[in-house]
């Protein structure tokens, strides 16, 4: 049967690309909606501040007149300069098992970023890090988390079909709450602290940390994110979307800053509440009860026993020092307070090293794999 593609070019469309991922995982246990609204403003050229620096378009995909598939076409200009690099990306994929559809919709990314100049296509990727990245290639049976996206399994089996070859992978890990802080990480936390004079800054006020280090939070992430694949640094106008997002939803709790001795940002951990299931209940939308699960899953006492590790970040000159330590040696018995039984670190590049030997004093469980793919363009 003949697959159409179809460019999205209105709002209709574009809901129906956005609740095309909540249709097709309607009755999985395993995946998680996106808010319909996040994703309205995400694809949204005036509200979305990386269309400074990207290009996309949304495909859909029909077979028989009925909507099968769906994929974005994404150009990072900022990344493909600092990487050298003349890659389309694609995004945001999904498709009923048929190796045609799966193929109509790449080949639509494939000319379109053709057209464009462009050599490569990779992917799955967003505009920026701070969208889902990386197929499921392990893990199928474990509840995925706000950050990312679940797949079916035959997924990657379709992109190895198409010529399609792996360029990164990502692992995930279960980290199990300690019931006491680790004496050999308790130990490199106290030295670390004394040695370089650093401080823990703890707040109760969205509005004061917004103030005073919002800022230098993003800052910092793209200081410490700059070597890792794909990444391009956040503009100001994505700093300030940030800021205005995310800082005024997290418990302050579980948010801790390490200064110098000149009260320089060197540091940043924060990590909130899984809203996995709450997001499921609530069927990715806020209306007109998701906003109580989401609430529910945030503040209130019967919480869910799992948290996100939303961002860690370390001034580079700091890391391999222990400073990453001292962050959890004060979020441990917070999360110990609030009843967790374990974090999920969400995805963490499989050659990253530095970032997983934190986890070395902790119980862990690898539990999650995915892959970003990549493909000389004809």
């Amino acid at each position: 049967m003949t697959i159409t593609i179809k460019k999205v070019s209105n709002k209709k469309e574009l809901k129906k690309f956005i609740r095309f991922n909540y249709y097709l995982y309607k009755n999985n246990a395993f995946s998680v909606p996106d808010l319909y609204d996040d994703m309205l403003n995400t694809f949204n050229k005036k509200k979305n501040a990386a269309f400074d620096f990207c290009e996309a378009d949304y495909f859909l995909a029909y077979k028989e007149g009925k909507l099968v598939g769906r994929i974005a076409a994404i150009i990072n200009t900022k990344a493909n300069s600092i990487w050298n690099k003349k890659e389309v990306r694609f995004g945001w994929i999904d498709f009923i098992d048929d190796i045609e559809v799966s193929r109509a919709l790449l080949e639509a990314v494939e000319a379109w970023g053709k057209a464009r100049g462009m050599e490569h296509i990779q992917g799955p990727l967003g505009f920026t890090d701070f969208d889902a990245e990386g197929m499921l290639v392990e893990g199928f049976d474990q509840l995925s988390t706000m950050a990312t996206t679940y797949n079916y399994p035959y997924y990657p089996k379709h992109m190895e079909q198409l010529g399609y070859k792996k360029d990164a992978d990502w692992v995930e890990y279960k980290i199990y709450i300690p019931d006491a802080i680790p004496e050999k990480h308790q130990r490199i936390s106290d030295l670390i602290q004394r040695k370089y004079n650093l401080k823990i800054k703890k707040f109760t006020s969205a509005k004061k940390i917004a103030n005073e280090y919002g800022q230098a939070i993003f800052e910092l992430m793209n200081e410490a994110y700059s070597p890792l694949y794909g990444y391009s640094p956040l503009s100001q106008g994505q700093i300030n979307q940030y800021v205005k997002m995310y800082l005024p939803i997290v418990d302050l709790r579980m948010v801790t800053l390490v200064t110098d001795a000149n009260d320089q940002l060197i540091a940043v951990g924060i990590s909130m509440p899984s809203l996995s299931e709450a997001l499921r209940k609530a069927k990715g939308r806020l209306l007109p009860f998701g906003w109580y699960y989401l609430l529910k899953a945030l503040f209130m006492k019967r919480r869910a026993k799992v948290l996100d590790l939303l961002l860690v970040a370390v001034k580079p000159e700091y890391q391999n020092k222990g400073v990453n330590a001292l962050l959890f040696s004060d979020l441990i018995p917070v999360y110990q307070n609030l009843g967790f039984i374990f974090a999920e670190s969400n995805p963490e590049l499989e050659m990253n090293g530095k970032v997983q030997a934190q986890w070395e004093y902790f119980k862990t469980e690898q539990h999650k794999r995915r892959r970003a793919f990549v493909k000389k363009i004809d």
